[in-house]
């Protein structure tokens, strides 16, 4: 059984979180930055501008995301963070229709982005990233965790768009329903204070 860990993804880890996103999909890319950025600045950065940022987050008191470990290697990544920290959320009209919780709430909190490197995939590491990713909103005073993934049951998913996560490991996880947008897509809301 191999040993799998998952740590706040901080300064003295970067490393290690360019190498979860380096591992297929658009992760070395993006950089973690999609939703941290409108669609003109994201446009307007290049990877290495994206780096420097994902660099700054990660030395922030409140790191933005987690790092999974398997056997010491680091073969995964989610970003958790506050909403408000995500403004591409709020202008992303299927999500900002239908949430219904107020957009500037620092207590409601995001998981946003699922990055697993190719080879440890099919091994449960996106359930075990958003049972972390819970506990780590919780830590941190989260009164409401929300998503947004997509639902392979209902609309065949191209791989790329399932970085969103996938709706049936968030129902394991207790998440609810908040909204379907669009067939395939769902909205899901976890209430921290339970």
């Amino acid at each position: 059984m191999p040993r799998i860990e998952i740590l706040p993804a901080t300064a003295d880890r970067f490393d290690d979180a360019e190498r979860a996103l380096s591992g297929g999909g658009d992760g070395r890319s993006c950089q973690c930055q999609w939703w941290t950025l409108t669609n003109a600045e994201f446009n307007a950065t290049t990877l290495e501008q994206r780096t420097d940022l994902l660099r700054e987050q990660m030395s922030e008191k409140v790191p933005p995301a987690l790092i999974a470990y398997v056997d010491g290697e680091a073969a995964g990544w989610v970003r958790v963070s506050p909403r408000a920290v995500q403004p591409r959320l709020q202008r992303t009209k299927e999500y900002a229709a239908h949430t219904r919780e107020d957009w500037g709430d620092p207590s409601v909190w995001a998981v946003s982005c699922f990055v697993v490197r190719r080879e440890y995939r099919k091994q449960g590491l996106n359930y075990r990233l958003l049972e972390a990713a819970v506990q780590f909103a919780r830590e941190q005073g989260a009164r409401l965790l929300e998503a947004y993934p997509r639902d392979p049951r209902e609309v065949k998913q191209l791989s790329n768009e399932l970085y969103h996560g996938v709706l049936s490991v968030f129902e394991d996880a207790g998440f609810e329903t908040v909204a379907r947008p669009k067939a395939g897509r769902a909205i899901v809301a976890l209430d921290l204070t339970r």
